[in-house]
This record gives C-alpha cells, sequence and structure tokens, in this order.
C-alpha cells in the first residue's frame, strides 16, 4: 500500500548530513510545470485578445457549460447564503472568526529611522490595490479556501478583490453555492466562474467587467500553476502551487491510528497528494501500515487514498533517531508538518522548513485547514525551504521614504561621490555635488580626507 525507505545504519549516514542526497532520496510528485506551459500558453494569449468571448468558449470546451456571462450575478451569491445549511453557516463563521484573529496580528506598522539629524528613513507599508483569488473546483469544494484567500488580503488593506472558481454543470454553470456562501459571508461580491489557467489570464489581462489585477493568490492544479508561472511579472502571484502533502514526525508516543488517520485525510485531495511518515520507531510503522488497511477500505474515497498512498511520493521512511528524523524532513521541506513525539514542542522549535507545523497528538492538518486560525494556503514541493504561506505580507508592499534635509546631503556628499566613483558611475556623485554651490563641500572634502 505505502513503501518503505530504510535510513538506518551507518550506510545511510551520508545521505542523513546531506540535505542534497536526501532530497535525491525522498518522495516527491512528478510534476511538470514546464511541459503544461505550451499548453495554456495559447489560452491565455486567446483571453489576451479576445476576452470574454474566448472565456466562455474555453469555459465550454473545459468544464462542458456554456455561459452567458462569467460574472456570478448578485442575486446567485446571496441566495447561496441564503440556502446554506445553518450548521456549515455557523462552522464558516467560526474559521473567518478564527482567521481575523491571527491575520489581524500580522499587520506591520510603519517604520521611521533617523539615519543621521535630518535625515530619514521610513518603511511604508502599502497594500496592492487590486488583487485575483483562485478557489479551486475538481475533486472537492473549497469554501474554505475562499477564507484562506480573502482574509488576509481584507486585514492587509485590499481595497479591490475579484474570486474565481470553475463553474459547475451541476448548479447552471456558477461555482459551488457553498464556494458562494463563503463570498457573501466575506462581503465579496465580484465572483466569476472562471476556472483554471483562462481565469488567471482574465486576472492579468482583464476580460469584461474584470479589471486586470496586480496579484494572483490561490492554489490550482498543473494549468493554474503554469499559467502563473507563464504570466508572472505582468501579475504577482504568491506560488506555484503543486499537490498536497503531510509529513508526520512521530516516535513510539505516538498513536498510530492517528497517523494514519492523518495520513489519510492529506491522501483523499488528490491521487498525486504525498503521504509521508518519518519514524524511528519500526514498531510504530508496522502498526501505522495496519491502521492503513482498515481505515482506507472505510473511507469514502478509498480509490484516490489508495493511488495516493501507493504513489512514489508517499513512503515510511525509517531512521535510527528523531534527531535523523528532523534531518529527513527540514530536507524535504513539507507543506504540513506533524511532529507526534515525546516532547513535540521542543522538537517542533527545532524545525527550520515547513509550510505550517502541527504539534502534538491534538493539533491535526485537517485543524489547519479548517479552523485553527492559520492559513492552509502554504508551500509544496519542497518550496517550503525558501517561501512562506499565505498571510497578510503576500498583499503588501513595503516602500522606503528618504527624507534628508539640505545639511544631512551635504554631511555625506562625499562618501556618495566616493562611492559612485568606485563603481564607474560619476554621473551619480555629480547629481549630488549639483545641490551646492562651487566649493561649498570642498570644506567637507578636505576634513574627510584628513580624519
Amino acid at each position: 500500500m505505502i513503501s518503505r525507505i530504510d535510513l538506518r545504519g551507518p550506510a545511510s549516514r551520508a545521505v542523513l548530513d546531506s540535505p542534497a542526497a536526501l532530497r535525491d532520496v525522498l518522495p516527491r510528485a512528478e510534476l511538470d510545470v514546464e511541459a503544461a506551459l505550451e499548453k495554456v500558453r495559447p489560452i491565455c494569449e486567446d483571453v489576451r485578445h479576445r476576452g470574454v468571448e474566448a472565456l466562455i468558449e474555453i469555459t465550454e470546451r473545459f468544464d462542458g457549460v456554456r455561459l452567458t456571462d462569467i460574472r456570478v450575478p448578485a442575486e446567485a451569491i446571496a441566495g447561496a447564503l441564503e440556502a446554506l445549511a445553518p450548521k456549515v453557516r455557523a462552522a464558516l463563521e467560526e474559521s473567518i472568526h478564527r482567521a481575523r484573529l491571527v491575520h489581524r496580528e500580522q499587520r506591520r506598522q510603519d517604520v521611521t529611522v533617523q539615519v543621521v539629524p535630518g535625515g530619514t528613513v521610513t518603511e511604508r507599508w502599502v497594500p496592492v490595490e487590486r488583487v485575483g483569488l483562485y478557489v479551486p473546483g475538481g475533486n472537492a469544494v473549497y469554501p474554505s479556501s475562499v477564507i484562506m484567500n480573502v482574509v488576509p488580503a481584507q486585514e492587509a488593506g485590499v481595497a479591490s478583490m475579484a474570486i474565481a472558481s470553475p463553474p459547475q454543470a451541476d448548479f447552471g454553470g456558477l461555482p459551488h453555492p457553498t464556494i458562494l456562501a463563503a463570498c457573501a459571508l466575506l462581503g465579496v461580491d465580484e465572483v466569476y466562474a472562471v476556472g483554471g489557467a483562462q481565469a488567471v489570464a482574465m486576472f492579468a489581462y482583464g476580460a469584461g467587467s474584470c479589471a486586470p489585477v496586480r496579484l494572483v493568490t490561490g492554489p490550482g492544479n498543473i494549468y493554474v500553476a503554469a499559467a502563473k508561472r507563464l504570466l508572472k511579472g505582468r501579475i504577482g502571484i504568491d506560488a506555484e502551487a503543486g499537490p498536497t502533502e503531510i509529513a508526520v514526525l512521530a516516535d513510539d508516543t505516538a498513536d498510530a491510528g492517528h497517523v494514519a488517520a492523518d495520513l489519510i485525510s492529506q491522501a483523499e485531495h488528490d491521487t498525486l497528494a504525498a503521504s509521508i511518515l518519518v519514524t524511528d520507531s519500526e514498531p510504530l510503522a508496522d502498526a501505522v501500515v495496519e491502521e492503513l488497511k482498515t481505515r482506507v477500505d472505510a473511507t469514502r474515497h478509498r480509490e484516490r487514498v489508495t493511488e495516493a498512498l501507493a504513489g512514489r511520493q508517499s513512503a515510511v521512511v525509517l531512521v535510527d533517531s528523531v534527531d535523523d528524523g528532523l534531518r529527513v524532513v527540514d530536507a524535504y521541506g513539507a507543506e504540513h508538518l506533524e511532529i507526534q513525539t515525546a516532547d513535540a514542542a521542543g522538537v517542533a522549535a527545532r524545525v527550520r522548513n515547513a509550510g505550517a507545523i502541527f504539534v502534538g497528538a491534538f493539533a491535526p492538518v485537517s485543524l489547519g485547514d479548517y479552523c485553527a486560525g492559520s492559513n492552509h494556503v502554504l508551500p509544496t514541493g519542497g518550496c517550503a525551504c525558501h517561501s512562506s504561506g499565505l498571510s497578510v505580507q503576500s498583499f503588501l508592499r513595503g516602500i522606503h521614504v528618504v527624507d534628508y534635509s539640505r545639511a544631512a546631503l551635504a554631511d555625506v556628499a562625499e562618501h556618495v561621490s566616493v562611492l559612485a566613483d568606485a563603481e564607474d558611475l560619476p554621473a551619480h556623485g555629480e547629481a549630488v555635488r549639483a545641490r551646492f554651490a562651487t566649493g561649498e563641500l570642498a570644506g567637507l572634502a578636505a576634513w574627510e580626507e584628513g580624519r
């Protein structure tokens, strides 16, 4: 059902001591974004040149839905909220509340530093003017992704935002009603029934009532990732999201049933989803495999789960110690990392690379997906080694504001000129000297030379 990688013993020491070697032996889903680029390029160009007409034709081709308008009517958004089951509404509202608590505290304040008397540098944090938020369809319904995209954008102060989500034939060509209800709860009324690469192109170039955006965020399939790569530069992007991942670092204190349930919870997303257990306990590994056999048979999406667990991207990794396990998970850089060890908090504090860390037996990834207050739009494919998940900062830009008086500039003028000459850019120095009368800086230059 799930393969094993044995990194125990002296023969594995060289691999464990090399992050690069570890990355080569650890499982990872194949995701050829470069190949997908050639498929999405004509789609994006078509949307660029023909706008709504192209979107309607592409949507009919890929989604089997013939739209008359790409924008979701306001009454459909309001109606979806009215029809929402009370328990689902209560759960979404709690998720929104907790996400706001966390993301509101992420907002940075402007900082002014007095470098010298009369010379200051201020870092201003300015929100992106307009953003496009992508909410995937496919195997599941993701109203939680509406929350995870919208809440940090709102807390950052983004003034204009639009959501795109694939149309569903079962719902009259509209996005799933639970997604629309989440939009209504968050006060977002600009929603488009557009999915895939064409949605990213719509955001980048504009089409119909959808004005171009500055930034596109949100997970999607390989074609969404390819469109983001293709259009990066014209738009900012959060990341090229790949298949979801969970890594569990566990010792013999972990509950095998908990671990198996958590591995299955990620595997039900997609046949390419990665589920990895890293442990120094072979008895735990054996017990987890036995639990998987029982639990997979009982789960609703057993075929999808079985394929994901049996895929090359999933494995049980055996190590000699928790310290070696830390080396493995740091090299892997999981989107979601659970720590189920005797000293879970202490071990978690030593982790360097992960999108999000879930500490102990009662912080499963599922909690983070919905109601922890954290964000579930996280780096995949090892990108956690250098990138962060979605946050308020994703929607802000830091702008340095330089304010120097005449005296403060005069005080540093010769240093600027010397550095400009050292870089063979004399006009840079002249741009400073031009602000002062001939000979005015001579005394300063002599003083600088003699000190």
